[in-house]
C-alpha cells in the first residue's frame, strides 16, 4: 500500500492512459498470475505458524526463507531502506508494521503483507491472521473488511470507474458502523512495485479514471473499528489508529478483463480468511 499522494513512474513498455495508467497486454496476465500465486502460497504456508508465543520477527524470517527457496526476490527488502520481507501489523497497527521480538498473545489479530518479484513481475497481497481465538468484535471487524474488499472487486469491470470501487467499499464499511482509512490506498503494479493509479477505498461512484482492460492494480482496504485517523510512529513506517481502535486489512492484486477482472493473488489452499483456516 502507499500514501495517496505518492505515484511512482512505471517504466515498462506499452500504452499508458492520459491518467498515467499502464494498459498491459494479454500475455502479461500470466506473469502476474505466477507472482501473485507465489505470494499467496507463502501466506498459506505461514498460516499454521501464527500462534500465541511466536514473534513477528520469527514469522518474517520464515517468509524470507520461503521467498529465497522459491528462487524469487522480496520487493520490500531494501525498499526505501526497509529491511524485512513482510510487514506485520498487529491489533491497532493499520499498516507497515515492522517485524520484531514481541511475542503474539492469544486473541491478537494481525495483517501480514508480502510482495515478491517473480521473473520481473510483482505479486502483492495481504490478509488477516489470528493468534488463538479472536474477540467477537475483532472477528466482526475481520469479516467486514474482507467483505468490503470483495465488494470493491465486484465493481471492477471495463467502463466502471475507480470511484465505483471506493464507493462500494465505503458504503459497505460505513453500513456496519466502522470507518475506512483515508491515509493509504491501493496502487498500480506490474513490472514495478508502485505505479498509477491511486486506488482509494472511499469516494463517489462515477468519479475518477475509467477502468480499461489490461489495468493491473491492488485493492487493499484498511478498516478501523473506531475513527479513520492514523498517525505514523517515530520509526517512520508504522501507522497506527489515533484512537487505538483495532484495524484490519485484506489485499488482492487484480487485472481488468473484458468481462470483469481476474484476481492474481487467490489462496491456492483456500486460506485467505482466518475463519477458513480454522476449517
Amino acid at each position: 500500500m502507499k500514501r495517496p499522494e505518492i505515484a511512482l513512474e512505471d517504466s515498462a513498455r506499452g500504452r499508458v492512459t492520459r491518467d498515467g495508467i499502464r494498459i498491459h497486454e494479454p500475455a502479461d496476465f500470466e506473469g502476474m498470475h505466477r507472482a501473485g500465486r507465489l505470494a499467496a502460497e507463502i501466506l498459506d504456508a505461514i498460516t499454521s505458524q501464527v500462534v500465541p508465543g511466536v514473534t513477528t520477527d520469527a514469522l518474517d524470517r520464515e517468509i524470507e526463507r520461503m521467498i529465497a527457496d522459491a528462487g524469487a526476490e522480496s520487493a520490500t527488502i531494501g525498499y526505501r531502506g526497509y529491511q524485512h520481507a513482510s510487514c506485520i501489523s498487529v491489533n491497532h497497527v493499520v499498516c507497515h508494521g515492522i517485524p520484531g521480538p514481541k511475542a503474539l498473545k492469544d486473541g491478537d489479530i494481525l495483517n501480514i503483507d508480502v510482495t515478491v518479484i517473480v521473473e520481473g513481475w510483482f505479486g502483492d497481497t495481504s490478509r488477516m491472521f489470528v493468534a488463538g481465538r479472536p474477540s467477537r468484535k475483532a472477528e466482526r471487524l475481520i469479516d467486514v473488511t474482507h467483505d468490503a474488499l470483495m465488494e470493491g472487486i465486484a465493481a471492477v469491470r471495463p467502463g466502471n470507474t475507480f470511484g465505483d470501487i471506493g464507493a462500494a467499499i465505503q458504503r459497505h464499511v460505513e453500513s456496519q458502523r466502522m470507518s475506512v482509512v483515508r491515509d493509504f490506498c491501493g496502487h498500480g503494479l506490474g513490472r514495478v512495485f508502485h505505479a498509477p493509479p491511486n486506488v482509494l477505498h472511499y469516494g463517489r461512484a462515477g468519479s475518477g479514471p475509467v477502468l480499461e482492460e489490461g489495468m493491473f492494480f491492488t485493492i487493499e482496504p484498511m478498516v478501523n473499528l473506531g475513527r479513520p485517523e492514523t498517525k505514523i510512529l517515530a520509526d517512520e513506517w508504522t501507522a497506527v489508529t489515533r484512537d487505538k481502535s483495532l484495524s484490519a486489512q485484506f489485499e488482492h492484486a487484480v487485472g481488468v478483463t473484458a468481462g470483469g477482472c481476474e484476481i492474481f493473488t487467490l489462496s491456492p489452499a483456500g486460506l485467505f480468511h482466518p475463519t477458513w483456516a480454522r476449517g
